[in-house]
């Protein structure tokens, strides 16, 4: 349930909010323009038009894995802003800079499928969504440190736990990073341990 918005929530805040809403809508929208861009050739029968889906498996994997992944960082987002209530400068060029390399998650995710063949093509996507997860925590460390301003309702204690959760999505981009050169997107299936780490780093910082 997301709260109701806090009586003191700034103008900036409500227009943070609403950008970084718009710009993930776009960028999960544009995931589908690749697969429209990958014709089958001609096909005159059912059963071609079945062989010809199945060949771009790989097509099918990125677009769903990067709109799963746009769909992760997005509800962190919306976590976040349930109990920022003030933002700054800084914690608005934060969350441009995520935004920066979410509006390319459509761009690299349309590279790793032309040259998985390639490392860089096998690095793009997962480093654009290691930056995105690194500015999203920054973002959230940067409100910890100004809590009082920012986050009035949450204990320090809270905010550190939440962080933890960041923190767990950071980790698992740098074992996606270690590991697409050799296995490719599907690193990213690491991510389903996201709630397993983040239950052991809050356990252990507890």
């Amino acid at each position: 349930m997301i709260r109701p918005r806090h009586p003191s929530a700034s103008l900036s805040t409500t227009r943070t909010e609403a950008f970084t809403d718009g710009v993930f809508a776009i960028a999960s929208t544009l995931l589908v323009l690749d697969l429209t861009t990958h014709g089958m050739g001609k096909v005159s029968s059912d059963a071609e038009l079945w062989s010809g889906l199945a060949d771009e498996w790989m097509l099918f994997l990125d677009f769903a894995l990067s709109f799963a992944l746009l769909c992760l960082l997005w509800l962190t987002h919306v976590r976040q802003f349930e109990h920022i209530v003030r933002v700054d400068s800084t914690m608005i060029w934060l969350n441009n800079a995520r935004l920066l390399f979410i509006v390319l998650v459509p761009f690299s995710t349309g590279m790793v499928t032309e040259y998985s063949d390639f490392l860089a093509g096998r690095l793009l996507l997962p480093l654009n969504f290691f930056f995105a997860i690194l500015f999203s925590w920054l973002q959230w460390w940067w409100a910890v440190r100004h809590r009082e301003q920012m986050m009035p309702d949450l204990s320090e204690a809270d905010a550190v736990g939440y962080g933890r959760g960041a923190l767990s999505a950071l980790l698992l981009a740098v074992v996606v990073l270690v590991l697409a050169p050799w296995i490719g997107s599907i690193a990213f299936t690491v991510f389903l341990f996201d709630g397993v780490l983040t239950r052991a780093l809050r356990g252990k910082g507890s």
